[in-house]
């Protein structure tokens, strides 16, 4: 599991990590853990980023709910920035996130991310960060743990439990019959519970991940393919 201690982070130069550290403290404050969804939901969107030659590539699919149709796609490459820091990956990836999300025509009334949530040892993994910056219900969906210990299963699930207070901060989710599970957790304006049955919901028989994510990462490698070219 990761560790807390911050002088065992290899950084920059120059860089305050503690500047960091606030910022990721601040928005985990008010992120907000209930559902706030629409009643009627219509279109909910994936959202990957990828990198490629020193550059960052950020790609949205809206999906119709249900369906799984492609209701519109925006991508952005944006020079790299930020550099590589374990705990802040959304640092570096979310601004190109933003970048394609304000060219969306279509908005999304609720967005899965292709990374960890409150599922994070400073409970402000990428989707956390995206949500409560765009005041947006979002579902952090990733394929491997960063923080937590897994409880006991019930049934195709099993809880993300925070070793330091007990909180439970997501759920390892068995989506595919002999697969890995995939890790569950709060972004922004949802339930837990909410957000394990969605994810459930919109993984097709046979798929280990959920269709706007299977979505947004398509879209990602062939923008990543074309910038390597």
């Amino acid at each position: 599991m990761y560790s807390l201690d911050d002088r065992r982070v290899k950084v920059p130069k120059n860089f305050d990590i503690s500047k960091a550290r606030k910022a990721q403290q601040l928005i985990a404050s008010k992120t907000i853990e209930v559902d706030e969804l629409p009643r009627q939901l219509t279109y909910i969107a994936g959202a990957d980023a990828a990198f490629r030659k020193g550059r960052v590539i950020g790609a949205i699919v809206v999906l119709r709910y249900r369906d799984w149709k492609a209701a519109e796609e925006s991508s952005v490459v944006l020079k790299e920035r930020f550099p590589y820091i374990p705990t802040l990956l959304s640092f570096r990836e979310a601004p190109v996130i933003f970048a394609a999300f304000s060219k969306l025509k279509v908005k999304p009334q609720l967005m899965f991310i292709d990374g960890q949530g409150l599922a994070h040892p400073y409970r402000c993994g990428l989707a956390t960060h995206i949500g409560v910056v765009l005041d947006l219900p979002t579902i952090g969906v990733a394929k491997k743990r960063l923080w937590g210990e897994e409880g006991a299963l019930e049934g195709n699930r099993a809880p993300l439990i925070d070793p330091r207070d007990g909180k439970v901060i997501g759920a390892a989710v068995w989506t595919k019959k002999g697969s890995r599970p995939v890790y569950v957790s709060i972004g922004h304006k949802i339930s837990l519970e909410t957000a394990v049955r969605l994810v459930l919901e919109a993984t097709l028989p046979g798929k280990r991940l959920p269709e706007p994510i299977l979505a947004a990462h398509a879209l990602a490698s062939k923008m990543a393919k074309e910038v390597a070219e």
